[in-house]
């Protein structure tokens, strides 16, 4: 059996130590001894895409924010689904989550950060959105494992009543909002439909082949159609 390597390491904004390993052609990366991501477990990343541009089939230059780069997942299935016209905005907060994507996760999807349809900005993703008016078709969350955030204090507000609020704000009128998550948390949901949102909410697995680990989706939008 191959044994797992230290690739990189990084420090997160609130001083968390973030950790890039290999274990053969899988890539895992830990926050404090915390498993964050894992490439083995990214069939809910893709799911978040399918779910979130869903309503997009057939849409000229759709304008779609992805926040929160991860392995490249979520970016890859989006690009697959969408107009070759299309704008993908992949919103992200930390520098080395790039640099590994670029250096060593792009070899997971193709390399996506060289699709030309993808600008990506670098900082607050809150900042992002917030400054952003009836800019986006879709907006696709998956920042620090959902609504418990672990990797910075600064994206609870993401998750937030103001944050949610900056979303709406941020969707075109037929704009559909997808928030991943590793955990159910009703209370969040209870927000998004006091945000003035419909909701559905998902449940996805996290491997391919298997049911034994789920994850949490929420479709949500100004539409009630488009659920």
């Amino acid at each position: 059996m191959k044994p797992r390597k230290r690739i990189a390491s990084a420090l997160t904004p609130d001083g968390g130590k973030m950790v890039l390993y290999q274990h053969g052609r899988d890539f895992s990366i830990m926050i404090n001894s915390y498993d964050l991501m894992n490439s083995r477990q990214h069939e809910s990343e893709l799911e978040l895409a399918r779910l979130g541009c869903a309503h997009l089939a057939g849409r000229k230059a759709p304008s779609v924010l992805i926040g929160g780069l991860g392995m490249g997942y979520t970016l890859r299935q989006a690009l697959d689904m969408l107009d070759t016209h299309a704008r993908v905005v992949v919103g992200e907060l930390l520098g080395a989550v790039v640099e590994w994507n670029r250096e060593f996760l792009g070899v997971l999807n193709g390399q996506p950060l060289k699709d030309k349809r993808v600008n990506l900005e670098m900082g607050d993703v809150v900042e992002l959105i917030s400054r952003s008016r009836r800019r986006f078709d879709a907006i696709l969350l998956d920042i620090d494992n959902g609504p418990n955030a672990m990797t910075d204090s600064g994206n609870r507000l993401m998750y937030g009543h103001e944050g949610i609020q900056s979303c709406h704000r941020a969707l075109r009128e037929q704009g559909c909002l997808a928030v991943w998550s590793a955990e159910p948390a009703k209370k969040f949901e209870q927000l998004l439909k006091s945000c003035d949102f419909h909701v559905r909410r998902f449940r996805a697995s996290a491997y391919k082949k298997s049911k034994s680990q789920s994850r949490f989706v929420w479709i949500a939008s100004k539409n009630k159609i488009i659920l």
